[in-house]
């Protein structure tokens, strides 16, 4: 009898068998055995893979309406369980005292409207142990969380110790968890005002570290400064071949490399990864603080990196006219852009040019002339093959968002000057190519020979979001056709092409890609909905991603060394399903702080415009108001309760706001000329008001409010 024999049969009978009954089912008698049996049902209830019911037999969760996941807390106090199939929606009041990202089980309840949410029942794992915070007030400072958990009442054990003045920023360690938290102070930070403190806030507040450990930096010392002869031992030699990197003007940690030629049949591509893996041994400290991390963190004026500055930056990043370690992908295409074969193997290269997207996009727009002939070749070849990959993608079904990101432009002192869109030029969108077509690649290679790996699956959407995406582009004119269910990719390519010429677009493919599931990292391959995949995987930026690491480690050892050791083997796939589950955890950790940056910063900036009219474009409606988009992809909200021209409703069916007596209609991606109310940076929050909307004819106000009148007597039936 074993803890797998017993889940089985609870799985088998859920709900049917207490203790005793389970005793008889086993065929277990003696006394023994039923403490045994017993130890491994309270075990398997701790690790909440059953439960007991009020007769106290025992049942899976689900069986129960219950699930385990992590919360992630919105700053508006409420939360959600991202479970594979279903998000759960945790009210502020159904909380208890769980906290972000920490482990629960939460039970759902559906109401007769058919509406959701959860309760949190039980936190199995503490994942917030620190707060960072602010000491707030005059003659009785008190201490105030940053973020998500601003309003939590924190009590400081150990206040007297520190000389805190109004302003004070510190990290306090959690002691006890509840109404109120007791914390005690562990160090101070400096004042909320200091240059760059409000971006090192968010960031120690999401859990991410600033400083490597002392192990990291003593394993450091270990290293050459260059590549050495052993190393190169049984790797192909690529130093002789013009290969180059194109990255923003601005990045250092240069970790993927393009080589391309014409070839009889059609183009022989190589992508050239860092080959981050030879340095970064298993288990040692570097190693350790990797899988912590995750990934590095970029953020408005900084980068908090995975690896040290001397791996990142120097001896793994594909830097000019020096050697360095690579794992080598090299593709031979046919003319219309299909890989016909692949060949994956350890290499040592040394870049021709250090190549920037604006400088690239400046050649190919014939707005500059390349001197180098060979190069100038090479990038209109490298254009040419990159446009019949990309059109063999888009017949997979391929989706492609574009959407506009934010740059935020600062001074010296961190202060935000300008907003700008991120332009995606053709050099971004042929290393894109490249990268996709390399990581596809790689995943085809590894599923195959079934060699242990991680993937980067991304699963098909929840029916329901589809649905919900499916009434909004119907208000706008386009019908999605096929069934929520079973959706497939190139339908939704599809839709977004009929907005493409649109101003509506940004906002339909906004909310197209929160429809979508999150992507995630896992050891079985799954597929990928959003580029129409059934192979994918992520291997080109071993140095800012860590599952990219594993999957060079995981090429190396069975791949190139063609390890045949079973165990070894059977270890391996158990890691990597932990390691998929932490790496995907500490991607949405550093998205989450990112994004929190973003909101905070634009926050900062449109405070200086506040009273100013700007035009926008309706991104959202709500019940409690609309949100608009600015052109610089700044969004605030539109309270209903600022509309002051009239009474207006949400209607469900239309996605907009109706007033009840103006006929005035607010709906997804309308134009708007707002007036900017208020910008709160702490809160990271911009409120607007809305100018007044023109009045429609009489004739037009009159079919609006039969309109209104027709849709109030149906919901009534």
């Amino acid at each position: 009898m074993n803890h797998q024999e017993v889940l089985n049969l609870v799985t088998l009978k859920s709900g049917k068998l207490d203790v005793h009954k389970m005793m008889n089912e086993l065929q277990l008698s003696s006394t023994e055995e039923f403490i045994r049996l017993n130890k491994m049902l309270n075990e398997l209830e701790d690790e909440a893979e059953i439960v007991r019911n009020s007769k106290d037999c025992y049942c899976l969760l689900k069986d129960l309406n219950m699930y385990k996941g992590v919360l992630s807390v919105n700053r508006k106090g409420f939360g959600f369980v991202d479970l594979d199939d279903i998000s759960i929606f945790i009210p502020a009041r159904n909380m208890e005292t769980a906290m972000n990202q920490d482990e629960v089980v939460v039970q759902r309840t559906i109401f007769p409207d058919g509406t959701a949410e959860g309760r949190v029942v039980r936190i199995l794992k503490r994942n917030t142990s620190v707060l960072v915070g602010t000491f707030k007030g005059s003659r009785q400072l008190h201490f105030e969380p940053d973020g998500i958990h601003r309003d939590a009442w924190v009590r400081i054990k150990n206040q007297s110790m520190f000389q805190v003045v109004p302003g004070t920023k510190a990290i306090a360690k959690i002691l006890r968890y509840g109404e109120p938290i007791v914390a005690e102070v562990t160090e101070l930070l400096g004042h909320e005002n200091d240059p760059g403190m409000d971006i090192t806030s968010v960031l120690l507040a999401h859990g991410i570290p600033m400083e490597f450990p002392e192990a990291v930096h003593m394993q450091m010392k270990s290293f050459d400064y260059h590549v050495t002869i052993k190393q190169k031992e049984g790797r192909k030699d690529l130093t002789d071949q013009l290969i180059v990197t194109i990255d923003g003007a601005d990045a250092k940690d240069l970790d993927d490399a393009i080589s391309l030629v014409k070839t009889e049949t059609g183009y022989c591509l190589g992508v050239h990864i860092a080959d981050v893996s030879s340095y970064v041994e298993e288990n040692t400290p570097l190693d350790l603080e990797a899988r912590e991390r995750g990934t590095s963190v970029y953020v408005v004026d900084r980068v908090v990196p995975m690896l040290p500055p001397f791996l990142s930056n120097g001896l793994c990043s594909l830097n000019p006219h020096v050697e360095r370690l690579t794992v080598s992908c090299e593709m031979n295409i046919d003319e219309q852009g299909k890989v016909i074969d692949a060949q994956l193997f350890p290499s040592v290269i040394k870049t021709s040019y250090r190549l920037t997207y604006e400088g690239v996009n400046r050649v190919l727009d014939e707005q500059e002339e390349e001197k180098d002939e060979k190069l100038k070749q090479m990038l209109f070849l490298m254009k040419e093959c990159a446009q019949k990959v990309r059109a063999q993608r888009y017949e997979k079904g391929a989706i492609d968002f574009e959407r506009d990101e934010a740059k935020i432009l600062v001074n010296e002192e961190g202060n935000p000057v300008d907003i700008v869109s991120r332009v995606r030029g053709e050099a971004e969108r042929i290393i894109e190519d490249f990268m996709i077509l390399a990581n596809e690649s790689v995943a085809n290679h590894t599923k195959w020979l079934e060699i242990p790996s991680l993937y980067r699956v991304h699963e098909a959407p929840d029916a329901e979001k589809i649905r919900h995406l499916s009434g909004m582009t119907r208000v706008l004119g386009y019908i999605i056709k096929g069934s929520a269910q079973s959706i497939h990719p190139s339908v939704l390519q599809k839709c977004l092409e009929w907005f493409k010429d649109q101003e509506s677009f940004p906002v339909i493919s906004a909310m197209m890609l929160r429809s979508m599931s999150k992507a995630r990292y896992d050891a079985k391959c799954l597929g990928h909905f959003g580029l129409g995949l059934e192979e994918y995987t992520h291997f080109t930026s071993p140095i800012r991603r860590y599952p990219d690491l594993v999957v060079h480690r995981m090429l190396h050892k069975y791949s190139f060394q063609g390890e045949l050791d079973l165990t070894k083997r059977l270890n391996d796939e158990i890691l990597l399903e932990e390691i998929g589950i932490t790496s995907s955890r500490a991607e949405r950790r550093a998205v989450e702080a990112e994004r929190d940056v973003e909101d905070m910063k634009k926050a900062e900036y449109m405070e200086s415009f506040i009273g100013t009219v700007h035009e926008g474009i309706i991104s959202g409606v709500t019940q409690y108001g609309l949100y608009v988009q600015l052109e610089n992809t700044v969004e605030g909200l539109v309270r209903v309760r600022t509309m002051e021209d009239d009474h207006y409703f949400f209607d469900s069916d239309s996605y907009s706001l109706m007033g009840n007596t103006t006929g005035n209609v607010y709906r997804i991606g309308d134009k708007v000329k707002i007036k900017v109310l208020s910008a709160d940076k702490k809160k990271r929050e911009i409120d607007f008001i809305l100018l007044k909307k023109q009045k429609k004819s009489p004739k037009r106000q009159r079919l609006e409010k039969e309109k209104q009148a027709w849709k109030k007597k149906r919901r009534s039936h």
